[in-house]
């Protein structure tokens, strides 16, 4: 079909993240971690040191990746580059905010549940209509 994205049908899809220390050693340890022949990991671990720039390098490379069908990334961090996950359209690789334990998931900042929000309030006023 037209407009569908291409999902990996092998094996090889993974998941990435951009998270603090807590939160990728605790998915690292569910074996989420995967390192490959490039020596590239799936993950970026953020702490007091870790810039901006390298936030939003990591947030373009696990985007453009063809391997990754998941990016999970802290919503802390992800509201550091809002204007990058905001801006970010495509179904493939799913963005999802998550919470971390220093800083509750606030629903108000989550790109992905206000999308769904005007998505269904845009039906019901189009139903509304008929």
């Amino acid at each position: 079909m037209a407009g569908r994205a291409n999902i990996p049908t092998n094996n090889s899809a993974i998941i990435a993240m951009i998270a603090d220390e807590d939160t990728v050693t605790g998915f690292l340890m569910a074996g989420v971690g995967n390192v490959d022949l490039r020596k590239k990991t799936n993950y970026l671990l953020v702490d007091n040191k870790t810039t901006v720039k390298q936030i939003e390098d990591a947030f373009k490379e696990f985007t453009a990746r063809e391997d990754i069908a998941i990016v999970l990334i802290s919503q802390y961090i992800a509201n550091i580059i809002r204007f990058l996950v905001d801006s970010y359209n495509k179904p493939v690789p799913a963005i999802l905010e998550i919470p971390s334990k220093d800083h509750p998931y606030d629903p108000a900042h989550d790109s992905v549940l206000s999308r769904v929000k005007y998505l269904f309030s845009a039906e019901s006023v189009a139903s509304d209509r008929r």
